[in-house]
């Protein structure tokens, strides 16, 4: 965690994968930035077949006419090792006090390092996101509402609601003392979650979470992006477990809130000991509730199946 004899104040962090296609852009952006301390740019080549690292090599001759360092890794072994190990890589190699991650499809506005770099001064133990543009525009609409509009208590509240990280992995920024406290990201490749999990360890070392709620991102969507490479029901599982370390353990017992679909699945993702703290579920919706009680087939207890009755809550409104 220590900064090395060749460091400098800031690391964009940068791994890449076949994305020549948006690589200019995404290093142009890197160019234009406003930081006016030491900066430098650490790429890591995660086994690229395209012309990705021809381009790499193309910017860093301008990246360093503007005092910018570039440090290039890299691999070409017939298969890629995965975005978990890219940045890892991309992070070992780097010298900077700070660490602003960079997805190579994306694009940084210009101020972008200097307001986060601002934020992590004054929030040194946490993970510092912004609010994003997506691009094309009419993407992922209420996704992209949800991560521009959540209230700063609700970066914390709603970890235990979302399918990700309430500050989005391609626009965290942190000090590398915090990284190396947290630990690398899981390198299991295709398929896992690394920005989830590692966000989940760090709010279990008492983590942060803090946006600027400034646009600094350009955040693109297409086919290709590796998230979409995390089956849903891996997401639901460490969501679950992450639940039940954090809260559900503590509690002597609990109500579900959905008595639908949702509300059992969630019953049946609960290990044992916490599917005997649930005591009812609750709902507004009548039909869900008629029939008075739940009877979830492979819980038994004393050789008889376990029943949880509905609760039905109404909602009054109140004028002044």
């Amino acid at each position: 965690s220590e900064l090395r004899e060749d460091g400098c104040k800031m690391s964009v962090i940068l791994p890449v994968h076949n994305t020549e296609c948006w690589l200019d852009e995404c290093l142009k952006s890197v160019v234009e930035q406003d930081f006016e301390d030491t900066m430098e740019l650490s790429v890591f080549n995660d086994a690229s077949k395209d012309n990705s690292i021809h381009i790499i090599e193309k910017w860093k001759l301008k990246l360093e006419d503007v005092g910018i360092r570039v440090v290039i890794g890299g691999h070409d072994s017939p298969q890629p090792q995965g975005v978990g190990f890219a940045k890892n890589q991309a992070v070992m190699q780097s010298s900077g006090t700070y660490l602003c991650f960079l997805d190579s499809d994306d694009v940084m506005m210009p101020q972008r390092v200097r307001l986060q770099h601002e934020a992590a001064i004054q929030h040194p133990n946490s993970i510092i996101g912004c609010q994003v543009r997506r691009e094309p525009l009419d993407s992922t609409e209420r996704y992209t509402r949800w991560i521009n509009n959540l209230k700063p208590g609700q970066l914390l509240t709603q970890v235990f609601t979302s399918h990700g990280p309430t500050v989005i992995m391609p626009t965290w920024f942190c000090s590398r003392e915090w990284f190396c406290h947290v630990g690398k990201f899981d390198e299991g490749g295709k398929g896992v979650p690394e920005d989830l999990l590692f966000f989940y360890e760090h709010i279990r070392k008492g983590g942060g979470v803090f946006r600027v709620d400034q646009c600094l991102l350009q955040y693109r969507y297409h086919p290709q992006a590796a998230t979409h490479s995390v089956l849903e029901g891996t997401i639901w599982n460490h969501r679950v477990r992450f639940l039940e370390d954090r809260a559900l353990k503590h509690w002597a017992s609990f109500t579900i809130w959905n008595a639908g679909k949702q509300g059992r699945k969630l019953y049946r993702s609960l290990s044992p000991a916490n599917q005997k703290k649930v005591a009812a579920f609750c709902d507004v919706d009548e039909n869900k509730i008629a029939k008075g009680f739940y009877t979830y087939q492979e819980s038994k207890v004393s050789n008889n199946y376990c029943h949880f009755h509905y609760c039905h809550l109404e909602f009054m409104s109140c004028e002044k």
